[in-house]
């Protein structure tokens, strides 16, 4: 008999589960079993959840998103040429935030499993909002390198955090609708921060600063206050969490056990967690994968004021011409994560939107009219800012075990952002005003972006097909370890044995035969 039935959590601390003959199978340890569970609103409590998590770490993002795009806002208000940049100087300080950035998610992951995320998160926002105040304080191209640097190491943590944080409170089906909302964020500090950059550059002279230094002082200083407050406000994993009792905590584990999520319990940090996300095919498949989506949204955000600007507008229209581009991008991005929750085709979701994409670049290539260059930036945005949160939730839903999941979306989104390295070098001045050279680029790789969705989909659909063969049946003993013994060695030879079905779940993660892959 496979192994891969699903089992439904009970209110008994073990069940028996029995085979097609009637015969012993296995037993099934319940989280929590003392727990009497039965006047759980089950819809309301999640209800009460996204009330508590999902405002505020959109909100959180937000500012993340203002603080490292702002740049591009501010070199509308003369910051190039008060500090004396040359374009390559000021690429550089573009460039430099997404190493640091790139580098530390991974670790910040890490730190993040196994400290509290309300003191974790809180922490990085405090430091970042610092830096990006320190940032307006700036008198050269030295002192603004080194703010950027630091940026990228502080604001490291909160994307995957988050993402990785919200993977451990929802069911697979439900993530993508809170990753999209989540996300959605950048598409509204996209449309709020050509807004408040062109109030806030009414403030040029003000204190002897100019308006671009007040961009940054001010966006900074609101990130202080927020990460201040984010220390009481952000909740810990579910397991932890104080706002719940002990009933909705254990209504909370059990579906996500039932859902697949067997760490949800909790899990120990040992080295194998970390060694398994190192050798999945599936983590380096997915880092190319979100790096199509991904490096396109950094050209797209940092350089879409300068586009605007280039084709015949002056600072502050360019910076409101960007409003009604998110606005759109917010919208779209929210309902392909609903859509995505309801029927579970990710894969597809991504193919069809990069293309769109991929007609919004191809037309800004061929185009020399702004009217279709600014329709063509509409069709960019549709096509990219949906990809990022649906890419992250098909990632999500197909890795299990804890601190796996958190290595695998740190590394695949920490990929993406060290190719923000990339595309923030491709539109330089000399190309100005159709910048055709960028543009190509950012079509390279939405077309890798398309071609590694369309792969990881036709593998993930035929190991689903395997296992439901059962070609990766495991042996359990005492299940299905009386058949045919040359079947039997050889499924144990390339499967594993296991003392239990729990045994299985918790040693192979999504290996387990009983695992489907979300499509």
């Amino acid at each position: 008999m496979s192994t891969s039935e699903r089992k439904e959590p009970q209110d008994i601390e073990q069940r028996d589960a029995r085979s097609d003959d009637g015969g012993e199978k296995d037993t099934i340890t319940v989280y929590n079993a003392h727990v009497d569970v039965s006047g759980i609103d089950e819809a309301k409590l999640i209800q009460k959840i996204d009330w508590r998590l999902l405002p505020w770490l959109s909100f959180l993002y937000l500012l993340s998103f203002l603080d490292r795009t702002s740049i591009g806002n501010a070199k509308l208000y003369h910051l190039v040429n008060d500090l004396r940049l040359s374009d390559k100087e000021y690429l550089l300080c573009l460039t430099i935030f997404y190493f640091s950035y790139a580098f530390f998610e991974v670790p910040s992951n890490v730190f993040l499993k196994r400290l509290r995320p309300s003191i974790w998160l809180s922490m990085l926002m405090l430091l970042w909002g610092v830096i990006m105040t320190s940032q307006g304080l700036v008198r050269n191209y030295g002192q603004l390198l080194g703010m950027r640097w630091l940026l990228g190491v502080f604001e490291a943590g909160l994307f995957p955090g988050v993402n990785y944080y919200l993977s451990c409170w929802y069911k697979r089906s439900e993530f993508g609708i809170r990753a999209a909302l989540f996300f959605s964020a950048a598409s509204i500090s996209g449309a709020f921060g050509g807004l408040l950059a062109a109030a806030i550059s009414k403030m040029n002279g003000v204190g002897g600063k100019h308006g671009w230094a007040w961009i940054f002082i001010l966006e900074g200083l609101a990130t202080v206050v927020a990460g201040f407050l984010s220390f009481w406000i952000i909740q810990d994993f579910p397991d932890k969490a104080e706002f719940l009792t002990d009933a909705e905590r254990t209504v909370i584990i059990r579906r996500l056990q039932n859902d697949d999520q067997y760490s949800a319990a909790g899990e120990k940090l040992k080295m194998k967690n970390i060694w398994q996300s190192l050798t999945d095919w599936k983590t380096y498949l997915t880092m190319l994968m979100y790096a199509g989506s991904d490096a396109p949204l950094y050209a797209f955000s940092l350089f879409l004021p300068t586009i605007i600007n280039q084709l015949g507008f002056s600072a502050t229209p360019a910076n409101l011409l960007t409003v009604p581009v998110y606005v759109v991008a917010c919208i779209m991005t929210c309902a392909v994560g609903f859509y995505g929750d309801c029927k579970g085709r990710r894969g597809l979701l991504n193919i069809i939107f990069l293309c769109i994409a991929a007609a919004g670049y191809i037309i800004l290539i061929c185009s020399r009219s702004p009217a279709s260059s600014y329709f063509a930036v509409y069709l960019a945005a549709c096509g990219i800012y949906p990809t990022i949160p649906n890419t992250i939730a098909w990632v999500s839903n197909n890795v299990e075990g804890s601190y796996k999941r958190s290595v695998s979306l740190a590394m695949t989104i920490s990929f993406g952002n060290i190719n923000g390295a990339v595309s923030s070098n491709v539109y330089r001045a000399r190309d100005k005003p159709w910048y055709t050279l960028g543009h190509g680029i950012v079509l390279v790789y939405i077309g890798l972006g398309i071609l590694t969705s369309v792969v990881y989909w036709l593998i993930l659909r035929t190991e689903n097909s395997r296992r439901d063969r059962g070609l990766r049946d495991e042996i359990i003993d005492g299940v299905n370890d009386n058949g045919d013994l040359e079947t039997v060695e050889k499924l144990a030879r390339l499967n594993g044995r296991f003392a239990t079905v729990e045994d299985a779940k918790r040693e192979k993660g999504d290996n387990w035969s009983g695992y489907r892959y979300v499509l």
